[in-house]
């Protein structure tokens, strides 16, 4: 860790705030100039225009070279933190980031994957981006980073957050229908307590169920609700035995939700696709092991599907 290497944010406002005061300043100048003229030469103060000399050439000098001095300041500023912004210190810490429609998942060094950004604060951090389906883009505000996340490919940005503290993360790439759920946060915290929580099997928080982490972990909370809420996809409250209509290879008919159809689902989402939805999940055929695939299936078909107290 080395504190005198600046952070992106302050790498960030500094050149903000030399562009800004530049702009501020040259605006200042100009309408003063414009102000000053329009009163000193009036046409009340002088209502007979006066020969003017043809070429003045120190003015032009100075108009041609106060302009590239200004312009060639604010490039040499801006390109010392360009630079900055690439080049990752040697310390940092390397997470993988992978997005798809619609959530973040962040797998460290150690094999450890979260739905949420733990970092150690005071250290810095680089993040290692790319997607699985459609163009998405990391964002986060605190830190001044915003990096796209392409599939194929393999973008990267670093940060530094100062303190222990949470912020948040989005996607700013608009990404399909879910796009605006695409959020979770960056949490900071102690390095004594991120060495901790890296040597942990839990995700941090350390709350909730297995199933309840899966769902997490593979993005079906940004289109399924546990609660019976309306999302872009059907709730999984109440799914188990519940009656629903799909559509199969293009024709209509009903049936009853059971684990049989529940890991079709998962695995071939648009095999059965329920009617009024659009269909737009994503397969996670390949990327989830078979015995996550079965916590998953009984955890849906289990608690997850019952129907709440007091319902049918």
């Amino acid at each position: 860790m080395n504190p005198q290497i600046p952070g992106t944010t302050e790498i960030v406002d500094q050149i903000f705030l030399v562009i800004f005061g530049i702009a501020g300043l040259l605006l200042l100048g100009i309408t003063g100039t414009m102000i000053y003229f329009i009163i000193r030469y009036h046409r009340g103060r002088h209502p007979h225009a006066e020969p003017s000399p043809r070429y003045n050439i120190w003015l032009e000098v100075a108009w041609t070279l106060v302009p590239t001095l200004i312009v060639l300041g604010m490039f040499w500023y801006s390109w010392n933190g360009y630079l900055a912004l690439v080049n990752v210190p040697a310390d940092a810490l390397k997470i993988d980031v992978t997005a798809r429609q619609w959530n973040w998942t962040f797998t460290y060094e150690n094999g450890k994957t979260s739905d949420r950004l733990v970092v150690p604060a005071g250290r810095a951090v680089r993040l290692d981006i790319t997607s699985l389906d459609v163009l998405h883009s990391l964002y986060i505000p605190a830190f001044r980073i915003k990096k796209d996340a392409v599939p194929g490919l393999t973008t990267y940005v670093w940060f530094r957050a100062p303190q222990p503290d949470t912020f948040d993360l989005f996607c700013a790439e608009f990404c399909g229908v879910a796009h605006s759920s695409m959020i979770t946060k960056v949490e900071a915290v102690p390095e004594d307590r991120f060495s901790r929580w890296l040597a942990e099997k839990e995700a941090l928080p350390a709350e909730g169920e297995p199933g309840e982490e899966l769902l997490a972990r593979f993005g079906c909370n940004a289109c399924h609700s546990l609660d019976g809420s309306k999302r872009i996809g059907p709730t999984f409250q109440g799914l188990s035995g519940r009656k629903t209509t799909v559509q199969t290879g293009g024709e209509k008919r009903e049936l009853t939700v059971d684990r049989e159809y529940i890991r079709r689902s998962i695995l071939e989402p648009g095999a059965d696709l329920v009617e009024g939805y659009p269909p737009v999940m994503p397969s996670i055929q390949g990327r989830i092991s078979d015995a996550e695939l079965d916590a998953l299936v009984e955890f849906l078909a289990g608690k997850a599907g019952s129907s709440p107290q007091g319902n049918p």
